[in-house]
């Protein structure tokens, strides 16, 4: 429901908040100028993100991935984070329990500043060995070599991120899904609500009673089902809200 109040009461409802959990998705980060790397603006050398981003393509030609990866790492460290990241930075200090929960791999939220963060779909600055499983973090614009480096046990180490056809970090999951039950407001921040199970969140939310305030440029399946639909940019909404 989209009306004039709607921006008032979503502020009140933050204001009143003790514990408040955020879903944010690729529109925060568009909004930094990273493309969602999909449509014809996310082509790269005429492959779709779906042929590439699978386990069957890093094992069939773990290089051109590799490549892939790099070359979405460097437009992604030439962002910054936006006034929305900065403002959900403010609401984590403010809210005594605070969970910020996003589906983006970018880390634009951990250099905006959040620190209560879960990430569902892994981290694009994170190298994980296919053997061992264990983790090297990068710095954001860090370089790595042009093909997937060893790891000490001889392993290949590929990109931290869940690909298509992998399952959520059940830990990860288990910890969201627990936040968002326990949450007296849910902010819906930039995701189009048709992934799942992510987009399983706020229904759980509107379940169990939470206020649920979604931000996004357009409709989606959720805006008839929370209880206030802001449509604009997160980062002119969000500073507002505050």
């Amino acid at each position: 429901m989209l009306h004039n109040g709607c921006l008032e009461k979503a502020s009140q409802w933050l204001r009143s908040a003790k514990s408040l959990a955020v879903l944010t998705g690729a529109g925060i980060s568009a909004e930094s100028g990273i493309p969602t790397f999909r449509g014809a603006a996310g082509l790269w050398r005429n492959f779709r993100p779906e042929e590439l981003a699978t386990p069957e393509a890093f094992a069939r030609n773990p290089i051109l991935v590799w490549e892939w990866y790099e070359w979405r790492r460097e437009l992604i460290a030439a962002a910054e984070p936006n006034p929305g990241h900065l403002a959900l930075v403010e609401l984590e200090r403010r809210i005594p329990r605070f969970t910020l929960i996003t589906q983006n791999v970018d880390g634009l939220h951990d250099r905006a500043g959040s620190r209560k963060i879960l990430k569902l779909h892994g981290d694009i600055w994170t190298d994980r060995c296919t053997v061992c499983g264990s983790e090297v973090v990068r710095q954001p614009g860090e370089k790595a070599s042009t093909q997937p480096p060893r790891c000490e046990c001889g392993g290949i180490r590929r990109p931290g991120v869940v690909w298509f056809g992998e399952p959520l970090p059940a830990d990860v999951w288990r910890k969201a899904e627990e936040a968002v039950q326990n949450a007296d407001v849910m902010l819906v921040i930039g995701t189009s609500a048709v992934v799942y199970p992510a987009a399983g969140l706020a229904p759980l939310a509107v379940s169990r009673g939470a206020k649920v305030v979604e931000v996004n440029l357009e409709k989606t399946p959720f805006s008839s089902m929370v209880d206030c639909s802001i449509q604009g940019k997160a980062g002119e909404i969000l500073p507002k809200l505050l």
